[in-house]
């Protein structure tokens, strides 16, 4: 399941794709008591006796241009690609193409955030493939770099041309768009890359759900600033018990602002206003709590959140285009999701200085808890 960074026809989207073989676009709606929840807004079947395995939208990057089609990109268990266009005032999503990209099942599709023609592919053949959605019949570029199946492609949103991927075979890299020939850095993380996630502000930060790896933040600094072969990894944890499929931060600021003008301003900045807060402390509100050890540099601290704990006021969404000033806050909101215990876990995160800095706690959801 994936966000759609802009508004659509003034309302929030969530898609989904399912093991029916089923595109499914959900809208956020309040009711009262300031609740909120997801309304079915249009289903889209790709194909017959097929699971559809991922979903792009062409928002990534967050800006888009007036006119410019808002589109996803899915792949399925057959490894195919479908190509869909979502006309605001219409229906739902209309197939634009569907193509076979790979031999065996196409477990990731995602955008280039900077020219949504292009698109990437990842399959269990172990091919990484680039496409051009105006002429699909051919790939642009096949790489064979990894050598296990690749399950994971995100273009950054920051660096124009900067591309991650992930793969069975434990190991993250970098691309440059315009060099497919090779990558620039290559970062082994001990654990099959199910999910890569760019942090919304903070460019330079990388997450990895890594499966039985847990999860790791990757500091890419020093390899897109300097194309240097080399990642730190100031934040990791492991799962004993579980494997870590999905992990994503949080788009929400971690910034507060006063409640009563908060509607305004998030008008003028063309913003859907925020849900309310998730129970997030404020700064240097710790408690002693269990220790999780991060990487070989140090330890950092975990305390829970609970249901009593007084919520702040509602945080605006974040846009990486206009949350420049959040660059400055040493605050991070994301969420892994686990397999065989069925829990969604969320993780209060504060670099600080970096490797080795203290992060925080946070609270963990069994999904067969949720309604």
């Amino acid at each position: 399941m994936k966000w759609c960074h802009v508004p659509v026809a003034g309302q929030a989207l969530l898609g989904v794709v399912d093991a029916g073989g089923h595109i499914e676009l959900f809208r956020l709606v309040g009711s009262e008591g300031s609740a909120y929840a997801l309304q079915l807004a249009a289903s889209f079947a790709l194909d017959e006796q097929c699971l559809a395995l991922s979903l792009d939208w062409s928002t990534g990057k967050t800006g888009r241009a007036s006119g410019q089609p808002l589109k996803i990109i899915s792949s399925d268990s057959k490894g195919q690609l479908h190509l869909l266009k979502v006309d605001e005032a219409g229906p739902g999503p209309r197939a634009v193409a569907t193509w076979q990209a790979h031999g065996f099942e196409a477990w990731v599709a995602a955008f280039n955030y900077w020219q949504t023609d292009i698109v990437y592919s990842g399959g269990d053949d172990g091919l990484l493939k680039g496409w051009d959605t105006r002429t699909p019949s051919t790939p642009v570029f096949t790489s064979r770099r990894h050598s296990m199946g690749v399950c994971s492609v995100q273009s950054s949103p920051h660096w124009d041309g900067i591309l991650a991927t992930g793969s069975y075979d434990e190991h993250v890299l970098l691309w440059d768009s315009r060099n497919m020939g090779r990558p620039f850095a290559d970062m082994p993380v001990q654990g099959g890359v199910w999910r890569l996630k760019w942090h919304p502000w903070r460019g330079h930060l990388l997450l990895a759900a890594c499966m039985h790896g847990g999860f790791r933040v990757l500091d890419c600094r020093q390899a897109l600033e300097e194309k240097q072969d080399a990642c730190t990894v100031p934040l990791s944890h492991t799962l004993p018990s579980s494997l870590v499929y999905g992990a994503d931060w949080s788009w929400l600021a971690p910034c507060r602002v006063p409640h009563a003008q908060q509607p305004a301003e998030d008008e003028a900045a063309g913003q859907l206003p925020g849900p309310p807060a998730l129970g997030c402390s404020a700064a240097g509100d710790r408690g002693g709590g269990p220790m999780l050890q991060s990487g070989s540099q140090g330890r950092t601290s975990l305390q829970p959140l609970t249901e009593g704990q007084p919520r702040t006021p509602g945080p605006r969404l974040c846009d990486s285009d206009q949350c420049v000033g959040a660059a400055d806050l040493d605050v991070g909101l994301f969420a892994t999701c686990s397999f065989y215990d069925h829990v969604l876990h969320l993780w209060r995160w504060e670099p600080g200085a970096g490797v080795g800095a203290q992060s925080e706690a946070v609270k963990s959801v069994s999904v067969r808890e949720l309604p």
